[in-house]
C-alpha cells in the first residue's frame, strides 16, 4: 500500500519536543515586538498584481502532455498492485513535488497542465461565475486529501484510478464548459501551484526574477472560498501527522470516522483564523467580514513550511521508488539505469532532518508573521494596528505548537 506519511517518527528526531516548541514560540513573540517597534509602516501589502498574465510556453505544455500520457498509461495499464508507478507519481510528484516546484520555478504547473492544453483558447460556453472564487477548488482538495487519507485503502489502485477519471473528467468538463479561467479556480493542482508560486523568490509575475517574496504574496487574488483552501492544505497536513500517532493508530475506526475527523481538522484551522482575522476593533461590519481574506495570504508560509517539514522524507526517499516504477510502467521488470536502491540520505541522518523540520516550521511562520504584520498596518485602522493583532500571534503561536508536536510526537 502506498502510504502518505514521512519516514521514520519522533525517535529519529533528537532534538527535545520542548526545546524545538519554546524556542519557536519565542521566535514568534520576538518577532512580533521587533515588528512592533521597528515596522511601523506597510512595505508590500498594496503590491499590484500583474498587469497581464504571460503566455503559456509551448514547448512545457508539450512536455506536460507527454508527462500526462506517460502517467495514465502507468497508472491504467501498469500492475493492480503497490508498483504502480502511477499511483506513486500522484501522491509523491504530482502532490507534494507541486510545492518545491512552484517555489523554485514559480507557476509552471499553468504551462504543464494537460487539461488546459486540450481545451487550448476554447472560451467557454458561458462565463465563469465570480461568486464561486475557489469553492470548486477546495472541493477539489478535500476530495484528494480524503482520498489520500481517509479513505478506506488510499493504496487501492483500483481507488486512485476512479479518483483520477473523475477528475480528468471534471476539469476537460469545466474547461469546456468555462474556458481558461476554470482552471485558475477550479483545478485542485492548479490553484495549489498558482499560491505557492507566489512565495517564490526566483520568479515574479510568471518572469524570472530574485525578488522579496513577501512582495509577491500579497498579490493572491482574494475571492470567495480563499481561506478554505489553505485551511484545507494546512489542516489536511496537520491531520497527517495525527493519523499516523499511536494514539490514533491504536483505535480501530471507520472510513466516516477518519472522514469527519479530517473535516474538523480542515474547518478548526480555517475557523480560528477567521475568528482571529475579525478579532480587532474600529471597523465596519463589513470590513470586519473582509479581513480573514485580505490576510490569508498570510497562511501560505505556514503551509509551505508545514508541507515541507512533514513530506521532505517522503519526496527524497519514497519519490526515488516512484521513480523507478515509473521507468517500468508496464511493470514488465525494465531497469534502464539498473538494479533501483533507495538511499535513505536524510533518514540516515536524524540530526540533520530534525534540524530541518524545526527550521521549515519556525521559518514559515516567522515569515507569517511578518506578512500579516504587514498588511495589517494597511488594513487596520491607526489605534488598533498592535491591539489587532494579538488574537493573529497568539493564533500563529498555537499553530507552530500544535504543528511542531504532531511532528515531533508521532
Amino acid at each position: 500500500m502506498i502510504q502518505t506519511h514521512g519516514l521514520g517518527g519522533s525517535a529519529d528526531l533528537p532534538i527535545p519536543l520542548v526545546y524545538a516548541m519554546v524556542g519557536a514560540s519565542w521566535a514568534l513573540t520576538i518577532s512580533f515586538a521587533v515588528l512592533a517597534l521597528a515596522w511601523k509602516k506597510p512595505k508590500f501589502a498594496d503590491e499590484p498584481a500583474p498587469a497581464e498574465v504571460p503566455p503559456r510556453r509551448r514547448w512545457l505544455a508539450v512536455v506536460g502532455l507527454l508527462l500526462a500520457a506517460w502517467v495514465m498509461m502507468a497508472l491504467f495499464a501498469g500492475p493492480p498492485d503497490s508498483d504502480n508507478g502511477g499511483v506513486g507519481a500522484l501522491y509523491i510528484f504530482l502532490w507534494v513535488g507541486l510545492v518545491p516546484l512552484a517555489l523554485v520555478a514559480g507557476h509552471v504547473w499553468r504551462d504543464l497542465s494537460p487539461w488546459r492544453t486540450l481545451t487550448g483558447r476554447w472560451p467557454g460556453l458561458m462565463a465563469y461565475p465570480e461568486r464561486l472564487g475557489y469553492w470548486p477548488a477546495v472541493v477539489g482538495l478535500f476530495a484528494f486529501v480524503w482520498l489520500e487519507l481517509a479513505s478506506p485503502d488510499p493504496g487501492s489502485v483500483a481507488a486512485v484510478r476512479t479518483w483520477v477519471a473523475c477528475y480528468v473528467a471534471a476539469m476537460l468538463l469545466g474547461g469546456v464548459t468555462f474556458g481558461q479561467r476554470w482552471f485558475d479556480r477550479g483545478d485542485p493542482f492548479d490553484v495549489y501551484s498558482a499560491i505557492i508560486a507566489k512565495l517564490s523568490p526566483f520568479v515574479r509575475n510568471g518572469r524570472r526574477h530574485l525578488h522579496n517574496p513577501l512582495r509577491s504574496l500579497p498579490s493572491i487574488p482574494v475571492e470567495p472560498g480563499l481561506v478554505a483552501v489553505l485551511a484545507t492544505l494546512l489542516g489536511s497536513t496537520a491531520y497527517d501527522s495525527f493519523s499516523s500517532s499511536s494514539f490514533w493508530q491504536s483505535r480501530t475506526l471507520t472510513s466516516w470516522q477518519h472522514t469527519l475527523t479530517l473535516l474538523a481538522f480542515c474547518a478548526v484551522v480555517g475557523a480560528l483564523f477567521v475568528l482571529a482575522g475579525r478579532a480587532t476593533g474600529g471597523v465596519s461590519s463589513r470590513e470586519r467580514h473582509a479581513l480573514p481574506g485580505r490576510l490569508a495570504h498570510s497562511l501560505v508560509p505556514i503551509v509551505v513550511g508545514y508541507v515541507l517539514a512533514h513530506y521532505l522524507t517522503y519526496l527524497v526517499e519514497k519519490g526515488q521508488t516512484a521513480f523507478f516504477a515509473l521507468l517500468d510502467p508496464l511493470g514488465r521488470g525494465w531497469a534502464p539505469l539498473g538494479d533501483p536502491a533507495t538511499a535513505y540520505v536524510l533518514s540516515e541522518h536524524p540530526s540533520m532532518l530534525a534540524a530541518l523540520k524545526v527550521t521549515f516550521v519556525v521559518a514559515g511562520h516567522v515569515l507569517a508573521v511578518v506578512a500579516a504584520h504587514d498588511k495589517a498596518l494597511a488594513v487596520l485602522p491607526r489605534q488598533h494596528r498592535l491591539s489587532g493583532q494579538l488574537a493573529m500571534l497568539v493564533l500563529m503561536v498555537a499553530y507552530t505548537f500544535t504543528g511542531l508536536f504532531l511532528l515531533f510526537s508521532v
